[in-house]
């Protein structure tokens, strides 16, 4: 029931949620601020799976939670990525945009970088992997999500602004939700792989946000651009992750690989709150 309903439908209300907050606009802005969001995308799609492999060059782990790192690190930004930026002084605009962009992308990097992955890591012990089956299954557990997000928003704005915060809570309760089921249902595995994937999710978190400050002060870039970046390398969507192991799941239980995506949903919290306090003073 886990693999089958709750997760698919979890992560579609909480890819409704953001949709309802986007308007068509937000994906126009591509073409008003090129250079920053050229620049998150790419680090985000690109740059987070080579930091992903060198950690993992640096913090051997287990072929099965070595993918599901990989596989962290081609999820797009989290939600919440968006709510954290405005505490942090950061371009809200760039974030929301970033957020959006990213997740349409994802439909189609996601299963491609998976079937990679899923050869170099696990190699003869990989699942079968059909990457169009797990694009269409994407495409309807976000993409329509949050299409109809964006309709309600454009046909319906005042009852948009009045279930935009009811369903931003209920976004975050099944976030949580998730990621305690996850744990739960891998609780013998996620006790004994804490002490080998904490210090390696802690390193990628810390390593992501600072990556995106940096290399976007270099760009030029202001520092609200900056700080937009860098809570979008650093917030990852894992309850995607989770559910695309779920969906590569052959056993009828969540995989072993689901669980670095889980640990990260609560170490990503643990790096990026106090790292945004020290962005206000920036």
């Amino acid at each position: 029931m886990l693999l089958e309903v709750a997760l698919p439908l979890s992560l579609a209300i909480i890819m409704l949620s953001l949709g309802v907050g986007l308007t068509f606009a937000d994906f126009a802005r591509v073409l008003q601020m090129p250079k920053a969001v050229i620049a998150g995308l790419s680090f985000q799609i690109i740059g987070l799976p080579i930091l992903a492999f060198l950690l993992l060059l640096i913090f051997p782990l287990p072929p099965a939670l070595a993918f599901g790192v990989m596989l962290l690190s081609f999820c797009p930004g989290g939600v919440t990525s968006n709510m954290l930026t405005k505490l942090s002084g950061g371009t809200v605009a760039l974030s929301v945009t970033l957020t959006a962009v990213a997740s349409l992308i994802a439909i189609i990097a996601v299963p491609l970088l998976v079937a990679w992955a899923a050869q170099a890591f696990l190699k003869e012990a990989a699942p079968p992997i059909n990457v169009t089956s797990i694009a269409i299954a994407m495409f309807l557990i976000t993409a329509v999500p949050v299409f109809i997000g964006m309709m309600v928003r454009h046909f319906a704005t005042g009852f948009a602004d009045r279930i935009e915060p009811i369903l931003s809570i209920l976004a975050l309760i099944l976030f949580v939700v998730i990621i305690v089921a996850a744990l739960a249902v891998n609780w013998e595995l996620f006790t004994t792989s804490i002490v080998i994937l904490g210090p390696l999710l802690f390193t990628f978190n810390v390593i992501a946000i600072l990556i995106g400050l940096g290399l976007a002060r270099l760009l030029g870039m202001s520092g609200g651009d900056a700080k937009s970046i860098a809570i979008e390398l650093g917030v990852q969507n894992g309850t995607l992750g989770i559910t695309v192991a779920g969906l590569l799941s052959v056993s009828g239980t969540l995989a072993d690989y689901a669980i670095p995506s889980a640990i990260y949903g609560i170490v990503m919290y643990v790096v990026t709150i106090p790292a945004l306090l020290l962005m206000r003073r920036m």
